[in-house]
């Protein structure tokens, strides 16, 4: 079963990283978390991700990063080995559970599966407007409204 390494700005790693051990609560020790501080260099964002990858127990390890050509995302893409890690950016609830229900697939197909998951949970969503609201009065003032009381 492949782990799963977050990376992202503070806090939105661990905050997914809670978010998938409310769903999963058997996830624990397989999905990990790098908050990187606004202040962290790309040689500190690497070494926090390098310490992390090699802390994760499965064999294969997807890390999930939030923005592409980020900080997060550049540290992690220099520190993945492309065989063992690989690296897919723009992570949101969608594709972190959909990785999480496909852990035990290998990497190659556990990173289009997320893909998928994170592009399918993403839609265009808007409040339906009523066809035929009801006629109501204006106002709920039953001196304005007699016949309601």
């Amino acid at each position: 079963m492949a782990s799963i390494l977050i990376v992202a700005h503070a806090p939105l790693a661990s905050s997914l990283q809670a978010l998938a051990r409310h769903a999963f609560a058997d996830c624990e020790r397989d999905v990990a978390a790098v908050d990187l501080p606004a202040s962290a260099d790309l040689d500190q964002a690497q070494a926090l991700i390098g310490a992390a990858l090699a802390g994760l127990p499965g064999p294969e390890v997807l890390v999930l990063v939030d923005v592409f050509g980020a900080t997060p995302c550049n540290a992690a893409l220099n520190v993945a080995d492309g065989s063992r890690s690989q690296v897919v950016a723009g992570v949101n609830a969608p594709m972190l559970w959909r990785a999480l229900c496909y852990a035990q697939l290998p990497l190659n197909e556990l990173v289009s599966r997320a893909v998928d998951g994170g592009r399918q949970g993403i839609m265009e969503v808007a409040a339906p407007r009523r066809q035929n609201p009801p006629n109501r009065p204006p106002t709920d003032d039953p001196d304005a409204n007699p016949d309601r009381q």
